[in-house]
């Protein structure tokens, strides 16, 4: 875990927004000290295609956030998304050489678990346990301790291509910053945004970013499968674009602004301005033709997410409903018609103080009340704030070396990236 007093850096490269958020590790929590924004160019559905734009995005976001916190960053926590993630279930087993299990015990069954064939153009996020088995008795979370004499894992693999990680980790370096972890997003948008009896009885995330929208579900306190749909509020946003006629950049302010998922809630009576393209005159429209634009292709988003878990088998895993975050999970109406879709309870996830967080040691650190608690307080936020808290659990490197950093005139050398949560 990390130490008292420690700067930790959460970097969310989206399509449509780069965020940065800087927080210090305290006893009592994460205390955010800045944050900064700025619109991301060079990425498409969460995959870098321009390098140099990629890299003066994430330098300006992170140069505003260390202005704000009056702190240095050299470090950060990395999220990462896109069509390219892969999930899979695994397994491991190994014999106890002491009859009791101990973290040597763990770390080797799980090395057996992410011992698979794999092609070479992909390289394992994550590898997360869903249960332990010790001498055929199973569903144990927390093996420590337990004796036996032979220890199994059940465990779900997450993979990503290695060109992209590389290509996003190259950004960073590039912007003279450390990457100490990739982190697949959904998974730290989930330490900002989900309640623990949630995780425990079952939930799903649906985080609906510019780009991709990431699905998360939880069952019994464990990551049991991942995905990621390339489509996202970007696509909202062009729809909006060419159904009014106007600027993407008026498009996303008038979807932001104006935008509902649901027609039905839209008066008959309510209308807006929509600014027209160059020289042309504004003009007024009704608010209700700008739902009708929104809500198919809203709808299109959550059945494919629906599709999505149905085939996984795990839609039925989400006991108490669905946790809905995001820049997109804004709109208005969008978990009544959720609601509609998925047949369950539908909230909005927020990062919120004092709520959520990551288990460390005894104890579950969260963002505590401070200053900036009402500006995080955002659905846009949430894989921010998740990756600030990723890192408060995250045990530091103990040879100075980074992941993949491979700028020439620090001299460092390559190192192993490959570091687990779990």
């Amino acid at each position: 875990m990390a130490e008292i007093g420690e700067i930790i850096c959460g970097l969310d490269i989206g399509t449509t927004k780069i965020a940065a958020i800087i927080g210090e590790f305290t006893p009592s929590g994460i205390e955010i000290l800045g944050v900064g924004t700025h619109r991301s160019d060079g990425l498409r559905q969460g995959v870098v295609v321009n390098i140099e734009a990629t890299t003066k995005s994430i330098a300006a976001a992170v140069q505003e956030a260390e202005q704000m916190a009056d702190a240095r960053v050299e470090t950060v926590y990395v999220g990462i998304a896109g069509g390219h993630i892969q999930g899979f279930s695994s397994t491991g087993q190994v014999s106890m050489r002491n009859r009791e299990v101990t973290e040597a015990d763990v770390a080797r069954v799980l090395e057996q678990a992410k011992a698979v064939n794999i092609p070479l153009d992909r390289q394992i996020l994550h590898t997360i346990p869903i249960e332990y088995i010790i001498d055929g008795q199973g569903q144990i979370r927390d093996p420590i301790g337990m004796s036996g004499v032979r220890m199994e894992v059940r465990a779900h693999v997450i993979t990503a291509a290695v060109t992209s990680v590389q290509n996003i980790v190259k950004c960073c370096n590039r912007a003279e910053l450390d990457v100490q972890e990739v982190v697949l997003e959904p998974i730290a948008s989930s330490l900002a945004v989900l309640h623990e009896d949630e995780m425990d009885l079952g939930v799903t995330l649906i985080d609906m970013g510019g780009g991709t929208t990431d699905i998360a579900v939880y069952h019994e306190g464990s990551d049991v499968f991942t995905s990621v749909l390339v489509m996202g509020g970007q696509r909202i946003t062009q729809d909006v674009a060419h159904g009014l006629r106007t600027s993407v950049a008026e498009a996303e302010r008038l979807k932001n602004k104006h935008g509902c998922a649901l027609a039905r809630l839209v008066g008959d009576d309510e209308e807006i301005e929509v600014p027209g393209v160059g020289p042309r005159p504004p003009r007024q429209h009704k608010r209700k033709f700008l739902a009708e634009i929104i809500e198919p292709r809203v709808e299109e988003i959550l059945l494919l997410a629906h599709q999505s878990l149905l085939h996984s088998g795990c839609a039925d895993l989400a006991a108490s409903g669905i946790v809905l975050t995001g820049g997109a999970a804004q709109l208005e109406g969008i978990c009544e018609l959720a609601e509609d879709i998925f047949r369950v309870p539908v909230r909005r996830g927020i990062p919120e103080v004092g709520v959520g967080g990551v288990r460390v040691g005894d104890a579950r650190v969260s963002v505590k009340d401070g200053g900036f608690s009402q500006m995080i307080a955002d659905p846009r936020f949430s894989t921010a704030v998740g990756l600030v808290l990723y890192g408060a659990a995250h045990e530091p490197l103990t040879d100075g070396t980074y992941l993949h950093d491979d700028r020439p005139s620090l001299g460092r050398r390559l190192s192993s990236w490959v570091r687990e949560l779990f």
